[in-house]
């Protein structure tokens, strides 16, 4: 496990006592700050982009180290503390870029729309990350290494500039004055993430609210005109890997419909809705209207208190799958990935009520108690205790006896969406 991996294993029950005092707050305060599947959805999805930065961090690093050691045009001391202070700032104005072109260029917009899909704004949103902006982000650093920025400093800096972020994800904080002019804040983001004309493609900045206002991309919050939260084309769906996909394939689509081949290009460049005329006018699409209620598929107690169940054994193992990053095979961390990877999916499918979901999961809690057994072993464990083995049955065997139960409660409710 790196330094930053280990730094955001620590920090992660920090952020779930924060989402739990922001909780209690707005319960004081009689406000419905959350609701359970988008929360688990929202978390699942910070936990693939942990999963998926395990197999990245090395490419991404690893180019930033090489243009570090190659093409460096000065030689920056690590001891420094101008050049941390420096590094800091250097950081955020590149993501103040990277973020502005994440909503002005498609391709970029493909992975930064999952961090926007929410329709609530809380601490949980925060962690709500995208899986394939490694793909690109990278890009916008590289001046950081041109100029000489140590490969330590700028993974220090980087996790600094995330941390922060979190933070200014809640409804619970009101206007704070002076800060709000300098700083990013609750009121200057949530602003950002709104879908109102007013506030739409705005306050970009990371940690600096200063880099929306010298390049005119500042909005101030309006409590005549409340923040709407979402993107202007819904997702409606707790499947994280189609939250990931979405607008890949949408302009995938779009793209392969196109009968120009500069339309096949453009459409990728060009930022977010942008569609070719020829597109358009065959496969029309409604045009945006403010949404009046979110979504939320209505999900019986018994069924959310499973989910919610699972979903914390996951975030167990997730941990797990954390700290033998560094020392398990590559073949096991691209087994355990796929496992979590598909577990958040199904339990996705749970919270829609599909009905294909139902058998995948028992066919999930089934493998998971069976195996262990039969193997005596685990992702990147060699030989389990026979206590652990016992451990995970008797948990996995209630959870296929208790989503039994469940099914057989669906039925008799005839409740099920039968959705294949």
């Amino acid at each position: 496990m790196n330094t930053q991996e280990l730094i955001i294993t620590w920090a992660t029950p920090v952020f779930f006592l924060l989402i739990g005092i922001e909780l209690l707050v707005a319960r004081l305060r009689g406000r419905k700050a959350y609701a359970s599947s988008d929360a688990i959805n929202s978390i699942g999805l910070g936990v693939i982009s942990q999963v998926v930065g395990v197999f990245s961090k090395l490419l991404t690093f690893g180019i930033y180290a090489w243009c570090v050691q190659h093409l460096a045009l000065f030689v920056l001391p690590e001891d420094s503390l101008w050049v941390w202070a420096g590094a800091l700032l250097f950081y955020d104005f590149c993501y103040y870029w990277l973020h502005r072109l994440g909503h002005e260029v498609n391709i970029l917009w493909a992975a930064h729309v999952v961090h926007h899909q929410s329709e609530h704004y809380n601490l949980s949103t925060a962690l709500r990350q995208t899986g394939s902006g490694v793909l690109l982000s990278w890009l916008f650093y590289l001046p950081m290494a041109i100029a000489g920025v140590p490969l330590k400093v700028f993974v220090v800096v980087a996790l600094i500039d995330l941390l922060y972020q979190f933070w200014v994800h809640t409804e619970q904080i009101d206007r704070l004055g002076w800060f709000d002019r300098v700083f990013c804040s609750p009121s200057n983001h949530r602003a950002h993430h709104a879908v109102n004309d007013r506030y739409l493609d705005r306050n970009y900045g990371g940690v600096l609210i200063l880099w929306d206002r010298l390049f005119g991309t500042f909005v101030e919050e309006n409590d005549n005109d409340r923040p709407v939260y979402g993107t202007r084309s819904p997702l409606r769906s707790w499947n994280p890997l189609w939250a990931n996909a979405e607008v890949y394939w949408k302009t995938a689509q779009d793209a392969w419909h196109a009968r120009r081949w500069r339309d096949k290009v453009l459409v990728w460049l060009k930022p977010p809705g942008w569609r070719p005329a020829d597109v358009a006018a065959r496969f029309p699409k409604p045009d945006f209207v403010m949404p009046s209620e979110r979504f939320d598929p209505p999900v019986p107690w018994p069924q959310k208190l499973y989910v919610l169940l699972q979903f914390s054994l996951l975030l167990g193992m997730v941990t797990q799958f954390l700290g033998m990053a560094a020392t398990a095979s590559l073949a096991a961390l691209l087994a355990y990935a796929v496992y979590l990877v598909g577990s958040l999916s199904i339990l996705g499918g749970l919270m829609e009520r599909r009905r294909w979901a139902l058998w995948l999961e028992m066919t999930r809690v089934l493998g998971t108690a069976l195996l262990p057994a039969l193997s005596e072993r685990w992702f990147g464990i060699g030989h389990l205790d026979g206590r652990v083995v016992l451990a995970i049955g008797l948990i996995f065997g209630f959870s296929a006896a208790a989503l039994a139960w469940l099914a057989i409660r669906e039925q008799q409710e005839h409740t099920f969406a039968g959705i294949g």
